[in-house]
């Protein structure tokens, strides 16, 4: 099915008011590019390392919409049977109203046309089964099965739109990691903090993790953390997974703390989450426990290096893969 794609081309201080205006119309859905610099509050959301490079804001804003022509076809995304010519009559005519208040810049209409694409699934068909370490062999729950042997650790995974296929760096760099530190006696505990799809937990079972414990700010990471537990046949008395943020939310960190404290805490997320996180992760720890930190940028080594020592850690090891590290403290 072919989408028609209506862009507007007018100015930033226009988009809200535009966006409105679509929306009682009866679009559902709109696109925005513009050039504005995302805000601190904008990036800690994100959990963005490197930002990319933008020129600079020139107040100009592109607001694009999808039509289905086709009153037939069935879609999930709305704006079906929307008469294309009365659309544009009426955002002109919402144009010229608002350009009496407002710089509305040129307020051209563009017309497109574009395939329908499966936009959140379409990156599966670049994502094989393939081996990591030894022994371990991330099998995506849509392919093929892979060529294994019988004493390799299988590890069925689905991420839908949650972090973690297993394939990034640091990732690699934690399950190395934790390979070292589980003990082989069935009686680790794991925090795994911020769990994405929940492919440490996994690993981490599977290496011989007693129980483990998963807390994502991210609802969707949660559920696929728990669906993919479940694709591994893993028992539903070794594992609990949360929604909650245990650096900005005292209450929810607290009531972690009191379940129990951790022989391992792992954490893959980024730097600037790290540091904060090195602060009052102490409380989720047992005496001795080690605490696993990747996600960090080569950049940021010793930002995150000097927030460890601040609060308390000795550092034991420091891998690199790539333009990432991982830490290991005490």
């Amino acid at each position: 099915m072919k989408w028609t794609k209506v862009t507007i081309e007018t100015t930033t201080e226009a988009t809200d008011m535009l966006s409105y205006l679509l929306g009682e119309y009866g679009v559902e859905g709109i696109e925005v590019e513009d050039k504005i610099p995302l805000s601190e509050e904008d990036k800690k959301a994100m959990f963005i390392d490197i930002l990319p490079e933008l020129p600079p804001d020139d107040g100009v804003c592109y607001i694009s919409c999808y039509i289905d022509l086709n009153e037939d076809d069935d879609n999930d995304l709305g704006n079906k049977g929307i008469d294309l010519k009365d659309l544009c009559t009426y955002i002109k005519e919402q144009l010229d109203d608002m350009s009496t208040y407002m710089n509305v810049g040129t307020g051209k209409i563009s017309i497109g046309e574009t395939e329908d694409k499966d936009w959140i699934n379409n990156w599966k068909e670049f994502f094989h089964p393939f081996r990591l370490e030894d022994n371990i062999v991330i099998q995506p729950t849509w392919t093929e099965n892979a060529d294994t042997k019988p004493d390799d650790i299988i590890i069925n995974i689905d991420p839908g739109t949650a972090f973690g296929t297993g394939s990034h760096e640091t990732t690699k760099l934690c399950i190395s990691n934790l390979k070292k530190y589980i003990n082989h006696d069935g009686n680790t505990t794991v925090l795994d903090a911020g769990c994405g799809s929940g492919i440490l937990s996994i690993i981490a079972l599977k290496l011989g993790a007693s129980k483990v414990y998963g807390v994502d700010i991210d609802e969707l990471a949660v559920k696929a953390s728990v669906d993919n537990l479940k694709l591994n046949d893993i028992s539903e008395d070794k594992f609990e997974i949360v929604k909650g943020d245990v650096i900005g939310d005292e209450d929810f960190a607290n009531k972690v703390a009191e379940i129990g404290q951790y022989d391992i805490v792992v954490a893959n997320i980024l730097a600037d989450v790290i540091i904060p996180l090195s602060a009052v992760v102490r409380k989720f720890m047992k005496p001795g426990a080690v605490f696993i930190s990747s996600g960090i940028i080569d950049m940021k080594e010793e930002e995150v290096r000097k927030a460890l020592i601040a609060n308390g850690f000795e550092i034991i090891e420091t891998t690199h893969l790539g333009e990432w590290v991982s830490f290991v403290a005490k």
